[in-house]
C-alpha cells in the first residue's frame, strides 16, 4: 500500500562532497532555475529582435546582485536566527543552508540588470519583459532546495499529500509528535510558479505585452498566489500588525506589492494604447540596419498608433529642384518644360 504522504529525501541528499569542495543541493537548485532562466529569456529576447548574446552580458551583474539581494532580505525578515540571543553572525553569507528572500533579489537585480542593460544599449523594460517568465520558471526550481533541507513548510495538516519531516531535524516543530505531515508550501509554489509561466507566455503571444507589462503582470500573478502560501508557513518570521491584523512581513510585502503592480500595469496599459512596437535598443545605440524606435516612441507620446516619420522630399525629384512647385501652362505642357535654357559662362567650352 502507498502511504498518503510525501517523504522528505534523506538528510545527506541534502549535500555530497567531491574531493575538497561540498556540493550542496539547494545550490543546485538555484543554479539550475538560473541556467533555464537565461535559456528561456535569451530565446524570447531574440524573437524581440535584440541579440541573444546581450541575455549573458546582462546576466554578469544581475545574477551576483539579485543573490546578494536575496540573501540580505532574508537576514532582514528574519534577524534572530543571525542578530538574536543565539544568533550566528558567521551564518550570513551561508547562502547554501538555504534563505533567500524573493523581493530582496528582485530589486537589487533590477539593479544589476540597468547597469548590463546600459552598457549593452538596451532598455531595462524589454528585458524585463524578456526575462519576467524566465524568472518565475527559476523561482519554480529554486523552491525544491527547500525540499532537500527540508525546510520552509507549512502547518500540520492530514492532506495525502501531507508532508514528511525528519523528527531529528532542526526544523521539526518542537511539541509535534514524530511522524506529523506538514503542508508542502514548496511544491505548492512550484506549482502555482509553473502555471504562472505557461500562462504568462500564452498572454505574451496573444496581447504582446510590451513596455514593463509583462514583468508587472509576472509581478502580481507572483505575489496573488504568495500570499495565501506564505500564510500557510510556521517557520520563524518578523510578525507585522496593520489595522488589528498580525501577519508575517512576506505576506505584508506580498499585498503591497501585488497593489502597486496591478496598478502599474494598468496605467502602463493605458499609456501604451494603440502603441504596437517597441524597439529593444535605447536611442541611439541600435546596430547599423537595425530598425530604430524613435518613431514608435513618438507616437506613443502623441497617443496614436501611427509612426511618426519624417517626409522623404528628394525621392523622384531631380536634384535642386525637390521644392519648386511644378507648374502648367494654357496648353498644359509644364512650365518649367519651357524655361530657357541657361545661358553658358564664358569659361564655358560651348563659347
Amino acid at each position: 500500500m502507498i502511504p498518503a504522504s510525501i517523504p522528505s529525501p534523506p538528510a545527506e541528499w541534502a549535500s555530497f562532497s567531491i574531493g575538497p569542495a561540498t556540493i550542496h543541493a539547494y545550490a543546485l537548485c538555484i543554479l539550475t532555475g538560473i541556467i533555464v532562466a537565461l535559456l528561456l529569456t535569451s530565446a524570447r529576447w531574440k524573437r524581440y529582435g535584440g541579440n541573444p548574446d546581450v541575455v549573458w552580458d546582462v546576466a554578469i551583474w544581475a545574477v551576483p546582485f539579485g543573490l546578494i539581494g536575496g540573501r540580505l532580505y532574508h537576514v532582514f525578515s528574519s534577524p534572530d536566527a543571525y542578530f538574536g540571543p543565539d544568533g550566528d553572525l558567521s551564518r550570513i553569507p551561508r547562502i547554501w543552508e538555504g534563505g533567500l528572500g524573493i523581493w530582496g533579489a528582485v530589486a537589487l537585480g533590477a539593479v544589476g540588470a540597468w547597469i548590463g542593460c546600459r552598457r549593452a544599449g538596451v532598455r531595462l523594460a524589454a528585458f524585463a519583459d524578456a526575462a519576467a517568465p524566465g524568472v518565475l520558471l527559476a523561482q519554480a526550481i529554486g523552491r525544491w532546495g527547500n525540499w532537500f533541507n527540508q525546510e520552509l513548510f507549512g502547518a500540520p495538516t492530514d492532506l495525502p499529500w501531507g508532508l514528511e519531516i525528519d523528527a531529528d531535524n532542526p526544523n521539526f516543530p518542537a511539541g509535534a509528535d514524530p511522524g506529523t505531515l506538514f503542508h508542502p508550501t514548496f511544491l505548492y509554489e512550484s506549482l502555482w510558479n509553473l502555471a504562472g509561466v505557461a500562462l504568462l507566455l500564452l498572454l505574451d503571444r496573444k496581447f504582446k505585452l510590451r513596455g514593463g507589462r509583462m514583468f508587472w503582470l509576472y509581478a502580481a500573478y507572483y505575489t496573488a498566489g504568495r500570499v495565501w502560501i506564505e500564510a500557510l508557513r510556521i517557520d520563524d518570521a518578523e510578525m507585522i500588525t496593520i489595522l488589528g491584523v498580525t501577519q508575517r512581513l512576506n505576506v505584508w510585502t506580498s499585498v503591497l506589492v501585488l497593489v502597486v503592480s496591478l496598478a502599474i500595469f494598468a496605467y502602463l496599459s493605458v499609456k501604451q494604447r494603440g502603441v504596437t512596437e517597441h524597439s529593444v535598443y535605447l536611442p541611439g545605440r541600435a546596430p547599423v540596419g537595425t530598425d530604430n524606435d524613435e518613431t514608435v516612441h513618438a507616437a506613443a507620446d502623441n497617443g496614436s498608433g501611427t509612426d511618426v516619420q519624417s517626409s522623404d522630399t528628394s525621392a523622384g525629384t531631380e536634384p535642386g529642384r525637390a521644392n519648386l512647385p511644378e507648374t502648367k501652362d494654357a496648353s498644359g505642357t509644364p512650365a518649367s518644360a519651357g524655361l530657357a535654357p541657361e545661358e553658358p559662362r564664358e569659361s564655358d567650352p560651348r563659347n
